[in-house]
């Protein structure tokens, strides 16, 4: 990996990098689309390289049970398994370990490793530290995540200790499987900061990642997005965001909203994942920088415009109406294979124009617009307005709005809205 940080912004700890990796170039601040099975829902791997996409995700868990090393070790990996030309990092479980939280039913750790039963077989399989890099190696991902012990974001006690402790463990036994292959030249290491939503136990796990640095290609911040208040979400970003090398990537895992994007920017994140856009596009919803479009709605039944005059994805620019995507969506796969790429160019614009602004020395005044054109008049989400204060941005400078507290998203509800 070739890593530079090429823009900062003056007055958040937003920055520009360059990272180059086996298969490319990819430009951060960066949202990555989350492929799990090697594709992402109701898109080809040309289609979505298309949309200017240059780093993706699979899922090691689910790969290694269907289809298999042994398939992906005759075809020459992931990429050439899936069609994908560009960087693909590899999760060995959803979000940084909530694998194991989506599935506990099916899971038991223990110091050796997490010892799986298949969902389709019920066959037990122990994913030890180094089989987790093993596997990795065989799909062949420009970056591999670390087997990390997670719990839920809403557990406290004892258990959230020995889970931040057994990740600082296991970590130092993924490095070693990682150095002894040779692989490092090619493929990139990653640690996950873990530690609930507990100060003093982030703390604890970011000084042990850090001695270890030098062995290490990037660091995730894991552990989060499970259902957590926002107000603590964004505290716990900023505090490992300020203490991780400046030198590395920084990834915030499960985090796929515009808003919470734009937060973990500002306060000095580079890489985010979720399922989000491609989920949520299934189920009739578009994003906008207005806000998101509820398709299913009757307000949309009889309008001839696209979802976003200035959108540049195939859906806009052929100017597919919403009156059609009313007619089609969540019945038609044509419906929510329209919105999905339409959702991932919001992604890909809400970064990139965060990566233009930011190298033009005017991302608090991108922020400001942004939030003013997306929630109007409606206020602005409290959680956000105090995430940006704490980095010199106050989105509420020379306005009389409201703030909502909670963690809400922005969301059409009824034909009303």
């Amino acid at each position: 990996m070739q890593f530079e940080v090429i823009a900062t912004c003056n007055t958040t700890r937003a920055r520009v990098c360059r990272m180059e990796l086996a298969h490319g170039v990819t430009m951060l601040p960066t949202f990555m689309p989350v492929a799990t099975q090697a594709a992402i829902k109701g898109l080809t791997a040309e289609q979505v390289e298309s949309l200017g996409i240059t780093l993706i995700l699979n899922n090691t868990y689910h790969l290694n049970l269907r289809p298999g090393i042994k398939t992906l070790d005759e075809v020459g990996g992931a990429h050439n398994f899936q069609g994908w030309n560009r960087n693909l990092l590899t999760l060995v479980q959803d979000s940084g370990g909530f694998q194991l939280v989506s599935l506990s039913k099916f899971t038991k750790i223990t110091e050796d490793g997490a010892l799986f039963a298949s969902p389709f077989t019920g066959e037990p399989t122990m994913l030890t530290p180094e089989e987790s890099i093993s596997i990795q190696h065989c799909i062949g991902a420009d970056i591999i995540m670390q087997l990390d012990d997670v719990v839920s974001s809403l557990t406290v006690g004892p258990r959230v200790a020995e889970a931040m402790e057994r990740s600082v463990r296991w970590l130092d036994r993924c490095i070693e499987q990682h150095e002894r292959s040779g692989r490092c030249d090619r493929q990139n290491l990653f640690a996950i900061v873990q530690g609930g939503l507990d100060a003093g136990l982030r703390d604890r796990c970011l000084q042990a990642m850090i001695a270890r640095k030098d062995r290490v290609a990037g660091y995730a911040i894991g552990g989060l997005s499970g259902g957590e208040e926002k107000d603590i979400f964004w505290r716990i970003i900023k505090q490992c965001a300020e203490q991780l090398p400046a030198d590395r990537p920084r990834y915030a895992m499960g985090v796929g909203f515009a808003e919470d994007l734009l937060v973990c920017v500002a306060l000095g994140v580079d890489m985010a994942d979720c399922v989000f856009p491609t989920r949520t596009a299934r189920f009739g919803v578009a994003l906008t920088f207005k806000g998101p479009l509820n398709l299913r709605l009757r307000k949309h039944a009889e309008s001839i415009e696209p979802i976003d005059e200035d959108c540049p994805c195939s859906t806009c620019s052929s100017r597919m109406s919403r009156a059609m995507l009313h007619h089609i969506v969540t019945i038609e796969t044509a419906g929510a294979h329209a919105v999905t790429q339409h959702n991932l160019v919001f992604q890909a614009q809400v970064m990139g124009r965060a990566r233009d602004a930011i190298t033009e020395g005017r991302f608090p005044d991108y922020l400001r617009t942004f939030f003013e054109n997306y929630f109007g008049n409606q206020g602005y989400p409290e959680w956000c307005v105090n995430a940006f204060r704490s980095v010199g941005v106050d989105l509420l400078e020379g306005k009389d709005l409201p703030l909502i507290p909670g963690s809400d998203a922005k969301w059409e509800y009824s034909d009303a809205a």
